[in-house]
């Protein structure tokens, strides 16, 4: 389907492609850092970067990097869903304050509705989520900008999104997999589980089944790359209506089996009491994770407060369930404990 029937059908059925939250239509503000728990570099504020490199998906670039942040930090790329906007999503996911907290620079990168008229990433167009093309590309060099300007650790850069954001949190995962050493996908689906629109619906409501070799040959051919890959963590509401919690178990399918893994957790516990699994690799180490948060619908865990582990703040589909993602993922990816 072309790009302006894309659209036209986007326009048609929002109600089913979007989540409710911040306009992406209205330029964002600049906008400093939440007031939880501020750190000493909490004067910096988010800015727009209006020069990265050809920018082939169009896509706006925001960044937020702490005041005299060391050289050698991490990156963050921060992913919104539809109809957010980045400034809103880096904020209220915690991403923001996390930064200012432990460390490290986060890309937010932004959809544009001249690109899509809900304010998605497109997750579903190949043209999109190819290697070298369109969003992925914009996304990509995104990155580099953001380690060149701050001198951080390019094997240190870190991506998550949720739902269109968690999905093209895959594609950048699939496509580009030497870039990132982990990505965490929230309320997504796995990397081309669609090519066209309607395919789109099926893959977010019932989901698809597929074996975790197919599953996994799609990551495979996005790229040439063999070596090592990036660990993923997947974060579902086991009562989300719009993204069926099926994606989260076709998504450990692919990942698992890119990692040369089975599906067989070897760890079963709890993360801030919900269901936590993680699945290792033959060394031992975790390289696929899930956190289900029961009767939790569409959206992106949060627990706003001051406390060590709290962050985030409660709007549209960014739910106070008492869990913050950002925070547990940056956690599992060691930005906690590797000091400014």
């Amino acid at each position: 389907m072309g790009r302006l029937a894309t659209l036209t059908v986007l326009a048609l059925t929002a109600t089913a492609l979007t989540l409710p939250g911040v306009s992406a239509a209205s330029a964002p503000e600049t906008a400093s850092g939440p007031d939880a728990a501020p750190g000493p570099e909490a004067a910096a504020e988010i800015e727009e970067v209006t020069q990265f490199g050809s920018n082939p998906g169009a896509l706006r670039m925001f960044r937020y990097t702490p005041d005299n942040l060391s050289e050698g930090r991490p990156v963050v790329i921060a992913l919104h869903g539809c109809t957010q906007d980045a400034v809103g999503y880096g904020t209220n996911s915690g991403w923001i304050e996390l930064a200012d907290r432990w460390g490290f620079t986060v890309v937010l990168p932004q959809q544009e509705s001249a690109n899509n008229a809900n304010g998605c990433f497109n997750w579903f167009e190949q043209a999109d989520t190819d290697r070298d093309t369109g969003e992925a590309a914009s996304v990509a060099q995104m990155r580099q900008r953001a380690i060149d300007d701050a001198a951080a650790d390019p094997q240190r850069v870190y991506v998550s999104g949720l739902s269109a954001g968690g999905a093209m949190t895959a594609t950048m995962l699939a496509t580009y997999p030497e870039q990132y050493a982990g990505g965490g996908i929230v309320a997504g689906l796995p990397y081309r589980c669609a090519s066209t629109l309607p395919d789109a619906f099926t893959c977010m409501n019932p989901g698809k089944d597929q074996t975790p070799q197919q599953w996994g040959d799609l990551v495979r051919a996005a790229s040439a790359h063999e070596g090592a890959r990036p660990t993923v963590s997947l974060w579902h509401g086991d009562a989300d209506t719009t993204v069926a919690p099926a994606n989260m178990r076709e998504s450990v399918e692919q990942w698992t089996d890119v990692h040369g893994t089975d599906t067989t957790p070897d760890v079963e516990d709890t993360v801030a009491g919900y269901p936590h699994a993680e699945y290792h690799d033959g060394s031992g180490r975790a390289v696929v994770e899930t956190v289900t948060i029961p009767g939790m619908n569409h959206g992106q865990p949060v627990d706003p407060g001051t406390g060590e582990q709290q962050c985030g703040q409660a709007a549209d589909y960014m739910l106070d369930v008492d869990v913050c993602a950002a925070y547990q993922m940056g956690t599992t990816w060691g930005l906690a404990a590797q000091g400014r």
